[in-house]
């Protein structure tokens, strides 16, 4: 080889070696990202979800609940109403002021839950309910681009911020480059341990007059478990309404009247 083609080569192996950080996403733009993935999912004012939870556990028959979910995303309000089976009827979740509460009307009295509540003994959790607040809790990295199934995607590392009370500290998704929706995502504890792993197969686009812009609404979550293997839940978003609820809706009170 010539000198000429070898400085060619060098030249050339530099720039490959150098490709992948000029294809990164910069951390203002990252930040961006989960930006915009938490405003597309937010509403600005009030949303009612009519939502079916099939959980499946090794060893044990299917278990299928039906619940209303209510949110108020200007106040960060959330709500959860079981109504089926009739053993879990009346039973619910209520946030407030970032406080997680359970009532169960069999014993009448509430109970403050941690993030990592399991939602009626399913591997859901409140923040698969909530509205989005990745770019408020998390510190996100990029991993690059990567392939899943048919797609191409944002491969991000997300570490929950200082003083942030969240289910998991570390997070990793994949962002659909082409519709911006998460299809992926991998949830992790402190230790490096994943305890669990969500994908998005299925997403709707409603038009909110209170935001006057498109809402993006997950209506497909499968959820596995990472530690109990052959244990899943899907959650399945049935009916979206974004019209205003009544303003005393998001009360102790208000849940415990749907109970009796």
């Amino acid at each position: 080889m010539s000198l000429k083609n070898m400085l060619s080569a060098a030249a050339l192996a530099v720039a490959l070696l150098s490709a992948p950080a000029a294809l990164a996403l910069e951390q203002a733009e990252q930040v961006k990202l989960l930006a915009t993935i938490d405003d597309r999912q937010r509403n600005g004012g009030d949303y009612k979800a009519m939502v079916y939870l099939e959980q499946k556990e090794k060893g044990k028959a299917d278990l299928v609940y039906e619940l209303v979910v209510y949110r108020r995303d200007e106040d960060d309000k959330l709500m959860m109403l079981f109504t089926k089976p009739k053993t879990e009827a009346g039973k619910g979740y209520l946030r407030l002021d970032k406080n997680l509460w359970n009532y169960d009307p069999n014993v009448g009295r509430w109970e403050r839950r941690t993030e990592r509540e399991r939602i009626a003994g399913t591997d859901s959790r409140r923040a698969d309910f909530d509205e989005s607040r990745l770019a408020e809790e998390y510190d996100p990295s990029y991993e690059g681009e990567a392939k899943l199934g048919k797609y191409t995607a944002h491969l991000m590392t997300l570490k929950v911020k200082p003083g942030v009370d969240v289910a998991y500290p570390v997070l990793k998704v994949w962002v659909d480059k082409a519709s911006g929706n998460i299809l992926k995502q991998e949830e992790y504890a402190l230790s490096g341990r994943k305890m669990r792993t969500a994908l998005y197969p299925r997403w709707k686009k409603m038009f909110s007059e209170s935001k006057k812009d498109d809402v993006w609404i997950p209506e497909e979550m499968r959820i596995y478990d990472e530690i109990e293997k052959g244990n899943s839940t899907t959650i399945l978003v049935k009916t979206v309404d974004l019209r205003p609820l009544e303003a005393n809706l998001f009360t102790k009170a208000w849940l415990e009247s749907k109970s009796r």
